[in-house]
């Protein structure tokens, strides 16, 4: 094992062997320990190891292995990460549970739970924007296909999850399709309930896209939609909109049509206006940047985002 710096208490103890290390986890047992892997070759270790030294000051009940099990992993020597991530655990105190402290929570209720974690659940390899394995792909195209709304779960990100659901379902592949927490069956079945029409009665429908905008439009009194948001603004155009509707006091919701793509080209027919950023009042286009200028120099913007006019 390479020889490594790791926190203990207020103090960095080198750790030169295997032994030495084992005794450590077996000291610190019931504390967070971070552990530095380094190579004195490297400067960047050295920067690292003044790091650690600081964090171990600042937060001297912290010993990221408990009982040997890994907690975090931060590869390459980037010192902010690092403190973010040790005043995280530090500060969460979830830590993994030692021995029956913490009984850890039975397979079948996680189960079950994940099951009902949406009224349509897809259990696949991969995820819908990536399956992992061609009957996935095909489960994903069909329900896509038919407008159904699901979510899904990776069966390859928990090991646990994968075996343990088998024996549950008593269904041996992947993928797997629930309602309301009842197991459909998988591609095979999927694609006789697809033939014989009775696939668009069992599972739930994807809202409509124009439902989907007038239920956007109307989720606060005013709504903008911009490239960004309020915190950052990626545009200058929507940066000069936000400076405006601030000045007014006004409260108002914003909607990033950079993260939807089907928002943000299908809401520029919804309103019959191609650009952004558009800014709704009660559902009401108002309109861009141009028009809210004007009315804020005519002295009657306020009045409408009141819902006055």
């Amino acid at each position: 094992m390479a020889a490594g710096a790791v926190e203990v208490a207020a103090a960095v103890v080198e750790v030169g062997s295997a032994g030495q290390f084992e005794e450590l986890l077996r000291l610190r047992a019931k504390s967070l320990l971070v552990v530095h892997f380094w190579a004195p070759w490297a400067p960047q270790c050295g920067q690292m190891n003044d790091v650690m030294a600081e964090l171990a000051r600042e937060h001297p009940q912290v010993s990221f292995v408990k009982n040997s099990q890994k907690m975090d992993r931060l590869d390459g020597a980037h010192a902010p990460e690092l403190t973010k991530k040790v005043q995280r655990h530090a500060s969460s105190g979830s830590f993994p549970p030692s021995g029956n402290e913490h009984p850890k929570e039975d397979l079948s209720l996680r189960l079950k739970k994940l099951t009902h974690a949406a009224r349509c659940m897809l259990f696949m390899k991969g995820t819908p924007q990536e399956p992992r394995c061609g009957f996935s792909k095909q489960m994903v195209e069909i329900l896509n296909k038919h407008n159904i709304q699901f979510s899904s779960f990776d069966v390859f990100s928990d090991e646990e999850v994968r075996q343990g659901l088998k024996t549950y379902s008593n269904w041996p592949t992947y993928p797997q399709l629930y309602v309301s927490g009842e197991l459909i069956g998988g591609l095979d079945i999927i694609k006789e309930l697809e033939a014989s029409k009775e696939l668009d009665t069992i599972c739930p429908k994807a809202p409509k896209l124009e439902e989907r905008l007038k239920v956007l439009t109307n989720k606060a009194s005013v709504m903008l939609f911009m490239k960004g948001n309020k915190q950052e603004a990626k545009c200058g155009f929507s940066r000069q909109i936000l400076e405006i509707l601030n000045s007014t006091g006004v409260e108002y919701e914003t909607f990033d049509i950079l993260e939807d793509e089907e928002v943000r080209q299908g809401l520029k027919t919804y309103s019959n206006w191609p650009t952004y950023p558009q800014l709704y009042v009660k559902g009401e286009l108002v309109g861009g940047l141009d028009i809210v200028k004007e009315l804020k120099e005519n002295g009657e913007l306020l009045p409408i985002l009141k819902g006055e006019n």
